[in-house]
């Protein structure tokens, strides 16, 4: 009995490419919107960073040239040769990096900490404890700005009247001048060793209420993850709290907790609102942050291609220390690696 089988025809070369290129097709309304939204002003703002712009650049009728000027923007921000009050490149980047890196720290310690005590066996009111973890973040950022500016108030605060209240209790009196701290003003730095100004410190407790909830609730998913029975392994071979907590606890939540760090790093390092809105860069500009020098160049003294420039300084900074951080931390490592 013969048989006869059907041979499919080749595909031409014009088949094949469609068949190729179909998927990417799909992509193209994506890209043409991430073209015009990201990438274009990405462009455009490097080549502002060349050229001497400013509103008058931006006319729309009897437009100025932008004059190319070169590295010129790249050199006046390095060399801190602006005519800029209390400006200095270098200490505003070493003053960044010491803010994000301290508040990323202790939003982690304080957010794990937290999570595996809300995460022990028989604890009463868990799912209320944790609903808490959602309220700093539900509120607006202008408001939490104004509301810890004014409990940092030097007569009528909140911080310095519980100070007072404490110091009652010791039998201090509330005239004292450590109840009345000009917690964003104050020039002459608490700590003399080290060249932070009490601003800096108000920030620190502000954006510490504000960030800890988030590091909790990232690393709570992440031990509810961790399988039991390596406890109970762990206690069969003789294992005390701390070792369990090193060898497992720790282990398990790094793959979750060193990538929402790094995540957590490059929002502090360019978290506006609270330089801005709470202490304003006093005293002296010395709590300005980078992107809010930027945003002053650019709206206060509209000096938008010395703005362009900086904001590309901004860009390859956080690119270094974000590489960086993954590399010694190998954040993106699994635990099983």
């Amino acid at each position: 009995m013969a048989t006869t089988a059907t041979l499919t025809p080749p595909r031409t070369r014009g088949a094949r490419f469609r068949r190729g290129s179909q998927p990417y097709l799909y992509l193209v309304p994506a890209f043409a919107v991430m073209a015009l939204i990201v990438f274009y002003p990405l462009v455009y703002q490097v080549w502002m960073s060349f050229h001497e712009f400013g509103l008058k650049n931006f006319r729309t009728v009897n437009p100025v040239p932008a004059e190319f000027i070169g590295l010129e923007n790249y050199i006046r921000v390095a060399t801190s040769k602006l005519q800029i009050p209390n400006f200095e490149f270098v200490r505003l980047v070493l003053f960044n990096l010491v803010w994000a890196f301290s508040n990323v720290v202790i939003h982690v310690i304080l957010g794990v900490v937290i999570a595996v005590v809300l995460n022990t066996q028989g604890l009463k009111f868990k799912r209320f404890w944790r609903s808490l973890y959602i309220i700093p973040v539900v509120i607006p950022s202008i408001i939490i700005a104004a509301v810890w500016r004014n409990m940092f108030d030097p007569d009528s605060g909140a911080i310095n009247l519980g100070l007072q209240a404490l110091g009652g209790l010791f039998g201090i009196p509330p005239d004292h001048p450590a109840f009345h701290l000009n917690w964003i003003r104050q020039a002459n730095d608490p700590i003399p060793f080290i060249p932070l100004p009490l601003a800096f410190f108000a920030m620190l407790t502000a954006n510490t209420w504000l960030g800890w909830p988030l590091n909790s609730v990232v690393a709570t998913g992440a031990l509810q993850s961790i399988p039991g029975d390596l406890y109970e392994a762990a206690e069969m071979d003789g294992a005390n709290w701390w070792q369990k907590f090193r060898n497992v606890t720790l282990v398990y939540l790094r793959p979750a907790m060193l990538p929402y760090a790094i995540y957590g790093f490059v929002i502090t390092f360019n978290l506006f609102f609270l330089p801005y809105f709470m202490t304003g860069g006093e005293p002296f500009g010395r709590t300005e942050i980078l992107v809010t020098q930027a945003y002053r160049l650019a709206v206060d003294r509209q000096l938008l291609g010395v703005a362009a420039a900086f904001a590309v300084y901004l860009f390859f900074l956080l690119l270094v220390v974000t590489l960086i951080t993954n590399r010694l931390a190998q954040a993106t490592k699994s635990y099983a690696e």
